[in-house]
């Protein structure tokens, strides 16, 4: 890679295309795979499927980690109730990540903060650094699943995560409504792009369960996943509704009690990745 690289290869006069540019793991780590959770904009829960997505292969025996790559507005150390503990080093550089109640790793921007209400008040190169000595610096002890949660968007730190990681696959995080197609069309288009393969698709605030008859209540009006799924030949892994039992479960940093049935078929799928 060039020095000073913008990671944008259209405009790039090097000829390294060709080259490998992923990052190496630091000595002692070993990850085996690398899911990349994704969407085109805010909002619609990435953060959310990669919590639950780590906890339930937690529950199926696998050892599972986290890489908030969402430097500027993490939430996941919430999601998992660790939002006050810190990422401790040692003087080789080495950084060790922060452990769930289950055993889930983790590395956050706020692990490294004095305080979560911090800002980070980067600009995108120094970000997109950021995230990769989270997988270069940071001691991943066996983890059989990693989840990277993605900030939204096709910029730098999407770029440097295909870039620089060894990524597997990558799910693409949407809702229901129309304008949200066009956003995750963008997201489908750049992972072909990058030549990254897409396990599936996954719709979050998909429906609310009527309390009294159970009837699914569109709130959104009629999905679109499907129609995107057609047209670019993936599977719709999930859909995920809006319950008072999900949210209060992530407010007060317990997702891991979640059951989360609806993500059974979406864990068969990444098992087989």
């Amino acid at each position: 890679m060039a020095e000073g690289c913008t990671h944008d290869c259209s405009s790039c006069g090097s000829n390294c295309k060709s080259k490998d540019l992923r990052a190496t793991l630091r000595e002692g780590s070993c990850v085996k795979k690398v899911i990349g959770i994704v969407s085109g904009k805010g909002g619609v829960g990435k953060s959310l499927v990669t919590a639950l997505l780590a906890s339930k292969l937690k529950k199926n025996g696998l050892k599972t980690a986290v890489l908030d790559a969402d430097i500027t507005g993490p939430s996941i150390p919430t999601s998992f109730g660790v939002a006050e503990q810190k990422a401790m080093g040692d003087k080789s550089g080495a950084i060790y990540p922060v452990k769930t109640e289950s055993g889930i790793q983790l590395m956050s921007m706020n692990f490294l903060l004095e305080k979560e209400t911090d800002p980070v008040l980067w600009r995108g190169p120094v970000i997109a650094g950021a995230v990769k000595q989270f997988w270069t610096d940071v001691v991943w002890n066996d983890v059989d699943y990693m989840f990277v949660d993605m900030p939204p968007g096709t910029g730098d730190v999407p770029l440097t995560v295909f870039q620089s990681l060894p990524i597997d696959g990558i799910i693409v995080v949407s809702s229901p409504q129309q304008l949200v197609r066009v956003i995750v069309e963008k997201a489908v288009k750049m992972a072909n792009m990058m030549k990254v393969p897409i396990v599936g698709l996954v719709e979050n605030m998909s429906y609310v369960k009527c309390p009294h008859c159970n009837e699914e209540i569109k709130v959104f009006g009629e999905s679109n996943i499907n129609g995107i799924a057609k047209d670019y030949g993936i599977p719709v892994l999930a859909r995920i509704p809006m319950s008072e039992d999900i949210s209060k479960a992530i407010d007060e940093g317990d997702v891991e009690r979640l059951d989360a049935e609806f993500l059974d078929a979406a864990v068969d799928l990444i098992k087989a990745v």
